[in-house]
């Protein structure tokens, strides 16, 4: 590293005496020689002057000392260069410059904290006192939920040294990796094993002649040089002596920092001594029961985070006098990082003899009766008295009792009572409160210290995130929506009563899948045993070949098994409660046996003008399932502990599987669906072993497939389409067999056999032709993937039979009986004046495909009688509404929940219902039912008691419920609108899954009822109280949740 220094100083002509300090003394006199004789010679003196005072000196310059070896060799050879006295002034001054320059050149070469040199770090790594925190510092602050500060401040908290006053010329401005890594894994709470090198903290002072920073420089040179002539030896005696007697002082200091400690320890009056131990212990025993400060028994003894064991007392007075570390190993330490040793170690320690000290008492009694014993002499001088004056070891303050805590507070009370009655009123409540505040400020949570403060300002800690997560949902707000509103309201009431959102997202994983473990006994087939599962793609379990269906489409599932272990818990509490409303005892294992209810249909156009992505159909199919009742196994019969009381409403059916694709596309379908239903078959054989109360529970699983549409059952049950000949899906009546016996008909399809009909269709094993085949196989054409119960869904058949009834209108207002070949024009016209005088009457507006509202509106006494007005035959508007009175007799057989209970008259009657209801439509109605039938008026006159006989129930298994999320699929998707429609998807599961958890309802339906009893109580407030109304209300919500 090259210096630069002024040519006018006539140093320019010898650099050689720089570098090289030996020469003879004839060269140095006429060198000298040469300095005197410029004085003689004015103009030269004068050139040289303004060529001095144009050139920058040392201080100006911005050169770079680089080369450690080159500024080494110029340092050494300082003091070999003597000026002459005559010398210029100004020459002096910028030598004395130069060696300041030199000199704060050589600290960049050493740590501020430690004064180790950067040399014995092969990868020079360091750090900038007054810097700011790199990057990994800074990951690891954000990780703890820390603010990252400054090298100053993290200094001054782990060191205890205030780098902030630091001067340039004084102290160096780079610290090492060593002095880093403590201060890493300070913060990180990790075990250290890098630790100080020096005892005592390193203390600059600025440069002098005799500077030590300047001649380790000298001396870490001459190592390295060749064996030195004797001259040279001579010149290094000084050096050597100085080196000696820079050691000298820090093997004292380390001598007297341990002396020091004992003498900060004054506990010789109220420790034991360990020469009072009545075994002669090993050397390492002793030393491991003994504080490694004053060398006593263990009293009230803690461990650092070091694992270094001391009294209680002798670490507090250490820490307070030498500073915030380890006194054995130099590790930082702070009082709050101190810790009661394991409980085996103190049973040890209090089981230890000792001899009592008394002069005339040869006892030997245990550390813990010490105290006790002593208190009988008490005329004895010799007894130490132990630390712990309450005769046991010392106990943490908030395991003593109210009474013991005021002992011991005491003082400490009659402080704080005296400061706030000096300074604060005597509100002695603030003050303590204040403190307590502070004390979680310096520790850094300020989570909790939030919390205190809200308390203390009398606003209340706000909503729980729950609530605010059920709030969202349930009001369709976006994030952006819900910041919103979270911002505003916070601005205008100065309270944060609503959650920010990481607060509802920590929240939303305890009720999403993938939360809770589980275990399968046995384990199931081709199913990870993995539990943390969240949404996961659809198409995860398709093995892809160049020859599969090409599958187009986005589809968002949660995996089966954890998606019911998910839906268990959150139904926890009323397991629990209908358990106990039967009398049984909370300890009960099982089995449980959970009966689900699935449910899979089409959302039809669900197209929207945002999104990107690859072309996907814009329909979509949601695969949903319901929890409908459980039971235990208990004295040979099983108790039912759940029952689901809406079996059809959308906020108990829950989504599993979301897809854009069509629902009449049988290979993405299967595609999709196919590993779901893998997942749902190997869960019939196998039991889930689930905590839930703090008991493991067995569980097993009934599912039924009930929920689907007579379209989507022929579908995945492979049969023809709706318009095929053989037209039941329970049954194998053709529509010519099931028009002339419309009630007399059994159940006689099923999965298994469908499959059998199959392979007799794919094989063909009897040869026949394809009429005969079909008939043979009964309509079965592709191969069933999915198993469905047989049955009727009551939504979908309300909805057919009203499309019959709406058709039978318009025929007896346009008398077809009376001529059958009508006109389509004609026809038309009927419609038109049937639409016409319904939307008049009954204000019912025309609809191009029947659906739920307009069947519900459509089958009514009122909506015949308003037909009836348009039909001029008397007969025929009997006819008419008898038919409509049979058919609303039979009506709540299949639509209600539990016709036993709801409607026995109507169940006990539905035979003869149904008879004369067929009677009336091969007679009166003969022209619209001679020789055909329609699909769901041959189930309703058919199979409904055979299906009451079975299940118990029609309308509790319908599809209705997962029906009704088809709105909510559409209001989630345009909660969520992402550009990515993969990411919206997932979101849409996400939303639908949390709007149908318990718990979120649970909390909105407890919030809602205390607005509505506060607004009703508050009713006859005047408008001048309105703001003590919301006052009161927020205190009140903050209260409840």
């Amino acid at each position: 590293m090259a210096i630069s220094v002024p040519t006018t100083l006539g140093l320019s002509s010898a650099p050689d005496e720089i570098h090289h300090p030996h020469i003879k003394f004839s060269e140095w006199k006429f060198k000298l020689f040469r300095v005197k004789s410029f004085e003689k010679i004015p103009k030269e003196a004068q050139k040289e002057k303004e060529s001095l005072e144009g050139s920058p000196c040392l201080e100006q310059s911005a050169t770079v000392l680089d080369n450690p070896e080159q500024s080494k060799k110029s340092v050494l050879t300082q003091p070999a260069l003597k000026l002459h006295p005559k010398f210029s002034k100004k020459f002096l001054d910028n030598g004395k410059a130069r060696d300041k320059a030199i000199h704060q050149a050589n600290l960049q070469h050493f740590c501020r904290i430690c004064g180790n040199s950067f040399n014995t770090d092969e990868h020079n790594r360091r750090y900038p006192v007054h810097g700011p925190v790199d990057a990994k510092t800074q990951a690891l602050f954000q990780k703890k939920e820390r603010r990252a500060t400054s090298w100053p401040n993290l200094i001054a908290r782990v060191f205890r040294i205030d780098v902030k006053a630091d001067v340039d010329s004084i102290h160096p401005t780079e610290f090492c990796q060593n002095c880093w890594s403590i201060m890493y894994r300070k913060f990180n709470h990790t075990p250290c094993e890098v630790y100080f090198l020096r005892n005592v903290t390193m203390e600059w002072h600025p440069h002098t002649p005799s500077c030590d920073i300047c001649h380790a420089v000298h001396q870490g040179l001459k190592r390295k040089k060749h064996q030195p002539s004797m001259q040279l030896s001579k010149k290094l005696k000084p050096v050597l002596i100085r080196a000696r007697q820079n050691c000298q002082p820090k093997v004292q200091a380390r001598v007297s920092s341990k002396e020091i400690m004992k003498k900060i320890a004054t506990c010789r009056t109220v420790h034991l001594s360990t020469r009072l131990l009545a075994v002669d212990f090993p050397e390492h025993f002793v030393k491991s029961i003994s504080c490694q400060i004053c060398e006593h028994i263990l009293a009230d003894p803690v461990e650092t985070s070091c694992k270094h064991v001391f009294c209680r007392i002798c670490i507090f007075r250490c820490l307070k006098v030498m500073g915030s570390y380890c006194p054995t190993c130099r590790y930082p330490c702070f009082s709050s990082d101190l810790e009661s040793p394991v409980k085996s170690f103190l049973t040890i320690l209090n089981s230890l003899m000792v001899k009592c000290p008394a002069e005339d008492c040869n006892e030997e009694i245990s550390l813990e009766k010490y105290n006790h014993h002593v208190s009988s002499h008490t005329e004895s001088k010799e007894t130490l008295v132990h630390i712990n004056k309450g005769g046991r070891p010392r106990q943490h303050l908030l395991s003593l009792t109210r009474r013991a805590q005021k002992h011991r507070l005491r003082e400490l009370k009659m402080q704080v009572k005296e400061f706030a009655d000096k300074e604060e009123g005597g509100d002695v409540k603030s003050v303590c409160l204040t403190l307590f505040l502070l004390a979680l400020r310096a520790r850094n949570e300020h989570r909790i210290a939030d919390e205190l403060e809200a308390l203390m300002q009398g606003r209340g800690s706000g909503l729980q995130p729950a609530v605010c997560l059920a709030i969202r949902v349930n009001t369709f707000l976006s994030c952006s929506q819900y910041h919103k509103m979270y911002r505003t309201v916070k601005a205008i009431t100065g309270r944060q009563i609503f959650q920010p959102l990481h607060a509802l997202r920590n929240a939303e994983k305890v009720l999403l899948p993938g939360y809770h473990s589980f275990e399968w006994q046995p384990p199931l087939k081709n199913v990870s045993s993995n539990t943390d599962v969240g949404i996961i793609d659809g198409l995860s379990g398709l093995v892809s070949s160049v020859d599969d269906y090409p599958v187009d489409t986005i589809a968002k599932r949660f995996r089966y098994d954890s998606a019911l272990v998910s839906a268990l818990m959150d139904m926890e509490e009323d397991i629990l409660e209908g358990m106990r409303s039967q009398d049984l005892e909370d300890y009960l294992n099982g089995p449980f046996t959970v009966v689900v209810k699935e449910s899979c249909d089409g959302m039809g156009d669900v197209s929207e003008k945002h999104g990107s992505g690859p072309v996907v159909p814009e329909k979509a199919v949601r695969f949903s399932f319901t929890v409908m009742k459980i039971t235990i196994a208990h004295d040979s019969q099983n108790v039912k502990v759940f029952e689901e009381a809406k079996p059809n409403s959308e906020l108990c059916c829950k989504p599993l599987c979301l897809m854009l694709a069509d629902e009449s596309d049988h290979e993405t379908l299967t595609a999709i669906l196919s590993p779901l239903i893998a997942e749902r078959e190997a869960m019939k054989s196998s039991e889930l072993k689930l905590e839930m109360g703090g008991i493991l529970r067995t569980f097993k699983f009934i599912f039924r497939g009930t929920g689907y549409d007579e379209k989507l059952i022929r579908e995945v049950e492979g049969l023809e389409a709706s318009g095929s000949v053989y037209i039941c899906t329970l049954c194998d009546a053709t529509r010519l067999e099931a028009s002339q016996n419309l009630v007399f008909h059994s159940i006689t399809r099923s999965h298994s056999e469908n499959l059998e009909r199959y392979e007799v269709w794919r094989s063909n094993p009897y040869h026949e032709s394809v009429e005969e085949l079909r008939d043979r196989v009964k309509g079965v054409s592709a191969k069933p993937f999915m198993e469905t119960v047989p049955s009727i869904d009551a939504l979908h058949c309300d909805i057919g039979n009203a499309a019959e009834f709406y058709k039978i209108f318009q025929l007896e207002i346009g008398e077809v009986y009376k001529n059958p070949s009508a006109s389509k024009e004609e026809r038309k016209r009927w419609q038109a004046t049937l639409d016409k005088h319904l939307r008049k009457k009954m204000n019912l507006k025309p609809i191009m495909r029947m659906n739920g509202n307009f069947a519900r509106k459509l089958m009514t006494k009122e909506t015949v009688e308003a037909v009836c007005e348009l039909i001029p035959s008397k007969e025929r508007r009997d006819a008419l509404r008898e038919l409509m009175d049979l058919y609303l007799n039979m009506k709540p057989v299949w639509r209600s929940s539990c016709p036993a209970k709801e409607c026995p008259e109507s169940l006990c009657q539905y035979s003869f219902h149904s008879q004369r209801f067929a009677e009336l439509l091969s007679t009166k109605f003969k022209y619209r039912y001679e020789g055909k039938i329609t699909n769901y008026f041959h189930k309703t006159l058919a199979h409904v008691p055979e299906l009451i006989e079975r299940d118990g129930s029609i309308g509790a298994w319908a599809s209705e419920g997962n029906e009704s999320g088809n709105k909510l699929f559409r209001r989630f998707r345009k909660m969520n609108a992402r550009q990515s429609k993969c990411y919206e998807m997932e979101d849409v599961l996400k939303h639908h899954w949390l709007y149908t958890s318990k718990c979120l309802q649970k909390f909105m339906n407890a919030h809602n009822a205390l607005k509505n009893s506060c607004f009703s109580m508050d009713s006859k407030v005047t408008i001048g109280d309105s703001l003590g109304i919301e006052d009161s209300l927020e205190i009140q919500n903050s209260m409840e949740f």
